[in-house]
């Protein structure tokens, strides 16, 4: 398991203004919690926090680099990111303390490997589910959970029980649940041309309807002039 340093600092929590004035400087408020120790409030440089909570490294472990004595060397995982609506920017991060020589629980990423046999056949792959819950202890997180889906045919399904996991990475689940398939191929839709000479027949058979260019129009009466001789 890869770990990864961030620097912080303690904050003071009021008044409440200061949250605002954390931001103006580029940095992001922050709690750090859990280990049975005291929450205590941080704040993070916005650049470094970004980098650390990327989506492909959100489970990493990270060690705190901090003047203040409490925070410096502990390792955290990120709980819980806010966001701004637009922008995705980070208002506030929670950081939760853990113990390396207990195991906690994790989301990790599913990463699908290899081409699936039912491709082949103009299936498509189908994942059901984007991570999975394990038990390990933190220095042990794994970056990923690869699933080779190269066997997999069209219908097939593969369960979390078929995956393959470390000796010391333990699955959480409590049904035997899906996470990939192989759809069978799309159904063609109908020909346009054969669609298009339908619409032309019943647009032709309407009153009033023009013929079209080359067509020889059908017979037609033609009333007689009102005082036209009879023959």
């Amino acid at each position: 398991m890869e770990t990864v340093e961030l620097s912080c600092e303690k904050r003071a929590v009021r008044p409440k203004g200061l949250i605002n004035r954390v931001r103006r400087e580029g940095r992001v408020p922050g709690v750090v919690y859990g280990n049975h120790g005291a929450t205590m409030a941080i704040a993070v440089g916005g650049s470094e926090l970004k980098a650390r909570v990327h989506s492909a490294a959100s489970q990493r472990l990270i060690r705190l680099k901090s003047g203040a004595a409490e925070l410096d060397g502990k390792h955290v995982i990120v709980k819980a990111v806010q966001r701004t609506p637009v922008g995705g920017e980070i208002l506030h991060v929670d950081l939760y303390e853990v113990d390396l020589n207990k195991p906690l629980r994790v989301a990790i990423a599913l990463k699908f490997v290899g081409r699936a046999a039912g491709i082949v056949d103009g299936g498509i792959l189908q994942p059901l589910e984007r991570e999975i819950e394990v038990e390990c202890l933190p220095l042990e997180i794994p970056a990923a959970i690869e699933v080779d889906v190269t066997p997999l045919k069209v219908h097939d399904v593969m369960h979390v029980s078929a995956l393959t996991f470390a000796a010391n990475v333990k699955p959480i689940f409590d049904t035997d649940y899906p996470v990939v398939t192989v759809l069978p191929p799309t159904v063609a839709e109908a020909p346009v041309v054969a669609a298009a000479a339908v619409e032309g027949e019943v647009a032709a058979a309407a009153p009033g309807a023009v013929p079209a260019a080359g067509a020889t129009p059908a017979a037609a009466e033609v009333p007689a002039k009102e005082g036209a001789k009879k023959g």
